[in-house]
């Protein structure tokens, strides 16, 4: 009788065991901006490394691709470096925005092109199309070679939205699906221009000041660089308390922490 009771005894404890080991094991699904993905997988590795059973699965796929991730359910959270549009908070009412960091948008040329401030209305021009050379500006007598992002970039729209007022960007702009293609684009072709964000500035790009203010941190956190965007986390409804919790981790001390060591302004 006390063998059985020992084996029945050990059989129930190895039951709850296994039962707490796959309750505890979740995993939280994110999906949508590439501008935000390498600073979630950041986020995510800071989180993991102090929380148990919890697993942050980041994939890319674009702003728009993330809005429609978290819409459908399809991932728990989705990412967009810019603002959700009307339209899509009219197609899913429920979508809740989570706010985790803001991004400069600097304006970026190869090094050597010979300009190093622009204003907005000439920013607006060379992208539309309606400045083709740089000596129409004051650098040397070369043709303007715009690079910019995709459609569904996040960053486009937000570029779009805060800089373009309503003109279209050129047809003939080079498009790179990512920043840091844009980056190295802009670092290899001669007398090119292009947005980037603030997180994937370096040395490889020089970076134009835009009515004489300096695309830097401290001038977007103080208020005088003009293009700033919002880097959001979209949930359909309230998030799981799994994706809470990591929401919760990158908005308190730690997460922001590692948001400003990546280049980007903190909300607090």
């Amino acid at each position: 009788m006390n063998s059985i009771l020992k084996v029945s005894s050990l059989c129930f404890m190895l039951a709850i065991m296994g039962f707490s080991s796959s309750a505890g094991a979740v995993d939280v699904t994110v999906a949508g901006s590439t501008t935000v993905q390498p600073l979630a997988e950041l986020l995510a590795e800071g989180y993991e490394s102090f929380t148990d059973g919890i697993t942050i699965i980041v994939q890319g796929g674009g702003s728009s691709v993330g809005v429609k991730s978290a819409a459908d359910g399809t991932a728990d959270i989705g990412m967009a470096s810019r603002e959700v549009k009307n339209s899509e908070f009219e197609e899913h009412p429920a979508l809740i925005v989570h706010t985790i960091a803001r991004d400069g948008i600097a304006i970026v040329i190869h090094p050597g092109s010979g300009v190093s401030s622009l204003s907005l209305e000439q920013v607006r021009g060379i992208f539309s199309g309606e400045i083709t050379n740089w000596n129409e500006i004051g650098g040397e007598n070369t043709p303007v070679i715009v690079v910019s992002r995709e459609e569904g970039s996040g960053t486009r729209a937000a570029f779009e939205d805060m800089v373009m007022d309503d003109e279209l960007i050129c047809l003939g702009a080079i498009l790179q699906p990512s920043n840091g293609a844009v980056r190295t684009t802009v670092s290899i072709t001669p007398s090119s221009i292009a947005y980037l964000s603030f997180g994937y500035m370096d040395n490889s790009v020089g970076p134009v000041s835009i009515d004489g203010v300096a695309p830097t941190v401290a001038n977007a956190t103080g208020g005088s660089y003009p293009v700033v965007r919002p880097l959001n986390m979209i949930t359909l409804g309230q998030p799981s308390e799994a994706a809470a919790g990591w929401l919760d981790f990158i908005l308190g001390e730690d997460g922001q922490a590692i948001v400003v060591s990546e280049g980007y302004l903190p909300v607090n």
